[in-house]
């Protein structure tokens, strides 16, 4: 009797004991997801932080760039004010789109960034065409300053009470945001995405509503085809991005299901750098929509033509195949190249591509591929109905021809034209035209503007 018992209570113990390592074994793998949990959310207020910020720099900007227009006489430095803010809007556009914010907090801000590059563009191009800007286009400009001045206090009001911790992208996120009350999130107020919302309440009906003008992104994304990748898919698919970095460390910052492109966002540590890159790859298919790797550039020591082939080379090795450079932009010692597909000798100009490269190296600092997201497919393209000879009859008879190639170009009702582009110049001026190669009219002219920081169209 006495063994049976003695078996028990060893029986008990054996019993309690592995309860116990049972127990530890759990509380350690609740504190590893907690730990991971809350190393996930950190990564992506990061992010959102990174977004944020360069979303508030570019509206800064704008006002600047507004308040010289409101005083510009120079048509020539009406042309470059005009288009830089074109030119900063759609980088807000592009940064707002990257933070959780919905389109019932801040729609009027992302209509007013859009139409703000639409109708910049409009005065831009008359401007070019030596008309002098109305009265009515100057009180539009003075206006458009004044709501730029607000929308700049209130973000930056609200990015400063991020960087202090009074207000969180959680509170954000969580919160319940309208024109009539303001919900309090732990006793903290989130008034200020109203005040940014209803600084344009009787903003509506200023600028002409463009055809591209309500959204940032197309619904359909035609280049996301294939499966959903899990998250270690993409990890891997980032270490191919930059496979030509020393990469120390690939930080998993979670899945943005709230983005207009559900991705998988990832922090990028690089061997000898003070400077993080930012990443962001698709879940559907698997495509890089976002990289930044904002690191200061001390010198240029390569041409825009090695830096246009080195970014060609990395585009074919992330995916990118049969791109061919069109415009660029230098700033800061990096030029930003944008890149259109070219289908069997055909430039396809709405799957574009955004490739910002070191003058210094050569190295990759950033990609941005909404456009190609948005648009790209094997097109099926019907032969042109006229030839090219038939179509220069519908050309100024003053345009000298440099170039002709045959562009497929977007159109204002969300459609695609196939057209002949020809380059040429009248006079000292130089100009893009469009001709139908169907039916051959006149689509379009923009004028060819070269700037000490690049080439630009109008």
């Amino acid at each position: 009797m006495r063994k049976r018992k003695e078996n028990c209570k060893e029986k008990n113990r054996i019993f309690i004991g592995t309860v116990l390592i049972l127990l530890i074994i759990m509380g350690c793998i609740v504190k590893y997801a907690v730990d991971r949990s809350n190393e996930n959310a950190y990564y992506k207020e990061t992010n959102y932080n990174m977004a944020f910020g360069q979303l508030v720099y570019y509206v800064e900007s704008l006002e600047n760039w507004l308040a010289k227009a409101t005083i510009s006489t120079s048509g020539k430095n009406s042309i470059e004010t005009l288009t830089e803010i074109s030119r900063q809007s759609d980088l807000a556009v592009t940064y707002l789109s990257q933070v959780p914010l919905s389109t019932r907090e801040l729609t009027k801000t992302a209509k007013f960034l859009n139409q703000l590059s639409e109708y910049s563009h409009s005065l831009s191009r008359k401007a070019i065409s030596n008309e002098e800007l109305s009265q009515e286009d100057l009180e539009n400009i003075e206006m458009l300053h004044n709501y730029s001045v607000d929308l700049k206090n209130g973000l930056s009001q609200m990015y400063a009470d991020i960087e202090n911790g009074i207000i969180s992208w959680n509170d954000i996120t969580n919160a319940s945001v309208d024109n009539e009350y303001v919900q309090e999130v732990d006793n903290i107020s989130l008034s200020t995405l109203v005040d940014i919302d209803n600084t344009f309440s009787s903003y509506a009906g200023l600028i002409y509503d463009g055809a591209f003008s309500e959204h940032i992104e197309k619904e359909d994304k035609k280049a996301l085809e294939g499966k959903d990748v899990s998250e270690n898919e993409a990890k891997e698919i980032v270490k191919k991005v930059f496979s030509d970095k020393n990469v120390k460390n690939i930080n998993s910052n979670g899945e943005l299901k709230e983005a207009n492109i559900p991705v998988y966002h990832f922090t990028v540590e690089i061997e000898n750098s003070d400077t993080k890159a930012y990443i962001s790859i698709s879940k559907k298919g698997g495509k890089i929509i976002m990289m930044t790797y904002p690191k200061q550039i001390s010198a240029t020591k390569i041409s825009k033509e090695q830096a246009d082939k080195i970014g060609k080379e990395y585009l074919a090795k992330i995916g990118f195949d049969n791109m061919k450079e069109t415009y660029y932009q230098v700033d800061n010692n990096t030029i930003t190249v944008n890149y259109a597909y070219n289908q069997d000798g055909i430039i396809i100009y709405p799957d574009l591509i955004k490739l910002k490269i070191s003058l210094l190296d050569g190295e990759i600092l950033g990609i941005e591929t909404t456009g190609y997201i948005n648009c790209h497919t094997k097109r099926n393209i019907e032969e042109a109905k006229i030839s090219v000879e038939e179509a220069k009859k519908s050309l100024n008879k003053k345009l000298k021809i440099e170039s002709e190639n045959l562009a497929i170009i977007p159109t204002e009702w969300k459609t695609e034209i196939l057209c002949y582009e020809f380059k040429g110049k009248v006079n000292e001026t130089e100009f893009l035209v469009y001709i139908n190669a169907k039916t051959g009219e006149e689509e379009q002219i923009l004028v060819i503007i070269e700037t000490e920081g690049g080439i630009l169209t109008m």
